[in-house]
């Protein structure tokens, strides 16, 4: 792997995190806790919000362990990398990333105690009430990308591989 793959990961990951904590700053700054303010009404509004847990809030109340294992998941990552593509760009992207958002994250947890999510999409049921997407971040945001990404790009290479290894048609 180039020396110039690992700073394309390293700067993609530090933008990550620049515009994720500078986001939630923005959110700590202007919005109380547990405090909303409506963009597009019944669509999406910007919310201060907290998760001690992971995803969609599971295994809430986890926030000292969740921390320990953002660090074990970077270090494993780190050391796994040229096994995610990390000598294509496309892999370097990802890789960069999920890397900026899991940092990122964990930032959130070591300083604060808890990740802040502040953006919240939703509908309003014919009934009145309300269906929403657990509220999410900046960091949340790019690990979603950073992991789709390296599935269409395993599925691409792996489709490539398949393509290579089959018998010419006669």
């Amino acid at each position: 792997m180039k020396h110039d793959s690992n700073w394309r990961i390293l700067w993609l990951a530090l933008g990550v995190i620049a515009l994720d904590q500078l986001t939630k700053f923005v959110v700590l700054k202007y919005l109380g806790f547990y405090e909303e303010r409506i963009i597009l009404k019944g669509f999406f509004r910007f919310v201060h919000w907290h998760n001690t847990g992971a995803a969609w809030s599971m295994f809430s109340g986890n926030n000292g362990v969740l921390a320990v294992v953002a660090i074990i998941a970077v270090i494993a990552l780190f050391l796994a990398r040229r096994h995610f593509d990390a000598h294509r760009v496309g892999g370097q992207i990802s890789l960069g990333l999920i890397f900026g958002g899991i940092i990122g994250n964990l930032i959130d947890r070591l300083r604060v105690g808890h990740v802040v999510d502040f953006l919240y999409f939703y509908i309003i049921r014919r009934d009145g009430t309300e269906a929403g997407f657990p509220a999410f971040n900046v960091a949340d945001s790019a690990i979603c990308v950073g992991v789709g990404l390296l599935f269409i790009l395993s599925w691409r290479n792996r489709t490539g591989e398949e393509l290579e290894k089959a018998p010419a048609a006669k």
